[in-house]
């Protein structure tokens, strides 16, 4: 794998998560925003599928995943957007169905593009350090970095598509 996911903290109650993607901005956030291409790579690995992916893109608009596994477990998840910047911005609430960690949390998801490569960074304020201390004890970072490598094949694809 050409990039790797990198998960660092910031401050007590913030996760910050930085991959890059052999992509053009537009199509990162196209595969970010558009339920069709959601339902192709997010949280879809170890036997999970995407089989809720409900958007409103738009300040105020809501979202909500539900993802549901190999032997009939359900996860759901959703939010509300606080701010929509096509291609390059996007800030949500984030709140799971199955509380496993206190609270909710807010996520800014920043694109940027340079030479062809679209870097990606998504920073997650938590509402308390003992919430964000459970996430990062949590198996997230291979479950973020198993999505982002299906969300590079993916992207991949597309770009042979496109040719």
């Amino acid at each position: 794998m050409k990039h790797k996911l990198e998960v660092k903290t910031n401050g007590d109650r913030a996760i910050v998560m930085t991959r890059s993607f052999d992509a053009p901005r537009t199509l990162v956030f196209d595969c970010l925003t558009k339920p069709e291409l959601l339902k192709r790579w997010f949280g879809t690995f170890a036997g999970w599928q995407l089989t809720v992916c409900e958007i409103d893109l738009r300040v105020g608009g809501k979202y909500r995943y539900q993802w549901s596994g190999p032997a009939g477990e359900q996860m759901g998840m959703g939010g509300t957007y606080k701010e929509v910047v096509k291609p390059q911005r996007l800030v949500t609430t984030e709140k799971f169905d199955q509380s496993w960690y206190p609270g909710s949390a807010v996520g800014t998801l920043v694109l940027v593009e340079k030479d062809g490569v679209t870097t990606m960074t998504t920073t997650v304020v938590y509402d308390s350090k003992e919430a964000r201390d459970v996430v990062l004890k949590s198996p997230m970072e291979q479950g973020v970095a198993a999505g982002y490598n299906n969300l590079d094949e993916l992207l991949t694809s597309m770009a042979q598509e496109a040719r």
